[in-house]
């Protein structure tokens, strides 16, 4: 039996409908609890190697201000950072070994951190570019090359002229069970308050910015930090982090991550599609 032509239309129009909808109906799957935990452990991995980097740009050059006398709180023990300096370039290697180097804040780091700038400290934008190699932070494996413009500005979080990092973020998180997960944007951090001070303890940080986390079934979340994040050496030394949120989207939905209003302790809730906070603990 031959088969009419319109009817072999009519079910192609409907197989191009369907398969339509069901491109449709993945592309619009919801926010998860997983999905929000993952952004916050993406965020935990960025604020772990500013704090690294950083360290390395103050060691390289110690006359800068807001210097912190002790930069050896800022790393564990267990890390261990090397310089070669070639013409007019500096590069610094810090090795958490392969055995797992915890921070302070207990997150265990494995591998190294390798960032390098000019030894012309006297730049206006400061570059610093940093990479990783065969970096871990708790397990999950961190690829990429990033760059943070260093300047000393007034903004709206402090009008006076302080260090304002601006970083350029295209990195990707390599989970265990979860897969890989890729970030692309500008994360701004802002040493607002204890820059005057040689001391590193009374350092207190807000960051800002966005991004586009893509995870590894293509599907994309955009990320923008509504209230900045705070961090507060002096009051909260181990997890540093007690205020701030910000806000995922993903076409129709959306979840929000918010960090509490100052408390110090290592917790944060999750709302999604504007559901009743659930609390977290990292």
């Amino acid at each position: 039996m031959k088969t009419r032509p319109f009817i072999k239309m009519a079910m192609l129009s409907a197989g191009i409908f369907f398969a339509s909808c069901s491109k449709d109906n993945k592309n619009d799957d919801g926010i998860s609890a997983t999905d929000a935990a993952t952004h916050a452990k993406m965020d935990q991995v960025s604020n772990d190697v500013e704090d690294v980097v950083e360290s390395q740009y103050f060691t390289q050059n110690p006359s800068v201000s807001g210097k912190p006398s002790d930069i050896a709180a800022m790393l564990p023990s267990c890390a261990t950072s090397t310089v070669v300096v070639t013409g007019t370039t500096w590069t610094r290697t810090v090795d958490f070994g392969t055995t797992g180097c915890a921070m302070p804040n207990g997150n265990v780091l494995k591998g190294k951190i390798i960032a390098s700038g000019s030894t012309t400290f006297t730049n206006t934008n400061y570059v610093i570019t940093y990479s990783f190699e065969n970096f871990y932070h708790n397990d999950a494996l961190i690829q990429g090359t990033r760059t943070v413009t260093r300047s000393v500005i007034g903004t709206t979080a402090n009008t006076n002229p302080h260090p304002v990092y601006v970083m350029d973020i295209n990195m990707s998180v390599t989970f265990p069970n979860l897969g890989t997960y890729t970030r692309v944007g500008t994360r701004t951090r802002e040493l607002i308050e204890g820059y005057t001070t040689p001391a590193f303890t009374d350092n207190i940080y807000v960051v800002t910015g966005s991004w586009t986390t893509t995870k590894p079934d293509g599907n994309a979340h955009t990320v923008t930090i509504v209230n900045p994040l705070r961090f507060d050496i002096a009051g909260c030394p181990t997890y540093k982090l007690v205020s701030g949120s910000f806000h995922i989207t993903k076409n129709s939905h959306y979840a929000d991550i918010d960090y509490g209003t100052g408390s110090c302790d290592n917790n944060y809730t999750v709302s999604i599609d504007g559901g009743t906070p659930v609390a977290h603990t990292f």
